[in-house]
């Protein structure tokens, strides 16, 4: 049997710094090794997200003068994507995505820019610094290891039912202190991982993926789905 899923590129116009789209990309390939079909629609400026037509949402990085007119826009989604996040729709994250699921963050001017709280989390900036490098993590609820690379001003602090999509082995993480990566809420992943993450992280792809499907067809075995080995790199 073949599966469909409805993918929502947040703001994929603007959002996708660093080739983050890339992500949709692998998604696929990975989608076309578990029989599945994936529709994406991008979904941007003035359009309203449908919690009840998407199965999957990926939300990309940007500059902080995109970031800023998204800031705006998303307040009109915010109450969508929470329903969405909170009846555990996936979610992938990444960057000014990451952030902007979050209560705030504070751009290199110093602006307090305001996300949309769906997830208990903040951000502030450095002065005159960025986190750039490789940077390896392990996720020790699953035993696998991350590999991607970090380029970011921000330092995230994770707050209240959040716990990182890993600890890092090398690299600074989050924000540099604490020693995560990422954050995982229910089935929303975030990452700091830019290049994209998805192509040098097959097995993220594949969780991202069956838990659309376990959420879209709660009826259908999936066994040969979860069962299905999935390469570390794209």
């Amino acid at each position: 049997m073949t599966y469909e899923l409805n993918v929502a590129h947040l703001y994929g116009d603007l959002m996708n710094t660093y080739g983050d789209v890339g992500n949709l990309l692998a998604l696929n390939y990975y989608a076309k090794q578990m029989d599945v079909k994936l529709n994406v629609e991008v979904v941007s400026l003035e359009q309203d997200f449908d919690a009840n037509k998407f199965d999957l949402a990926f939300f990309g990085g940007g500059q902080d003068f995109e970031q800023v007119i998204v800031s705006k826009d998303i307040q009109t989604k915010k109450q969508a994507l929470t329903d969405f996040i909170e009846d555990g729709g996936p979610v992938l994250a990444i960057c000014g995505g990451f952030q902007l699921l979050g209560h705030y963050y504070v751009d290199a001017k110093g602006d307090k820019i305001p996300g949309i709280g769906a997830l208990d989390h903040y951000t502030l900036s450095q002065d005159n610094h960025r986190f750039i490098g490789d940077i390896v993590i392990k996720n020790e609820e699953t035993g696998e290891t991350y590999h991607g690379f970090e380029n970011h001003q921000g330092r995230t602090f994770l707050g209240k039912n959040e716990r990182p999509l890993g600890n890092v082995i090398e690299g600074k993480g989050n924000n540099g202190e604490d020693g995560t990566e990422g954050a995982i809420y229910k089935n929303v992943f975030c990452s700091y991982f830019h290049g994209p993450i998805l192509t040098r992280n097959g097995n993220l792809a594949k969780r991202l993926l069956v838990a659309a499907l376990q959420r879209s067809y709660p009826d259908a075995d999936l066994t040969s789905q979860e069962a299905l080995p999935i390469p570390a790199t794209f």
